[in-house]
């Protein structure tokens, strides 16, 4: 039940957008993927994760709500 309000949810919000917003959606999330793609390169090359982090909140400056670039995960 729950999905398939959610799925509601989103289809609403798909509806709403013209091409324009779409487009413009679909940006954010490559730069957002890109940005997280280099935080996880950082940290392959050995860096400590607050040096990491602080460059991924710099790219993602402006892109996404909060300090994680939109995204939280368990340490």
């Amino acid at each position: 039940m729950a999905a398939l309000a959610l799925s509601a949810v989103f289809s609403l919000a798909h509806a709403q957008h013209n091409d324009k917003e779409t487009k413009e959606d679909i940006q954010r999330h490559r730069a957002m993927a890109a940005a997280h793609e280099n935080a996880a390169k950082c940290l392959e090359s050995g860096k400590k994760d607050e040096v990491c982090e602080k460059e991924l909140q710099a790219a993602c400056k402006g892109l996404a709500v909060g300090k994680y670039c939109g995204m939280k995960h368990v340490h």
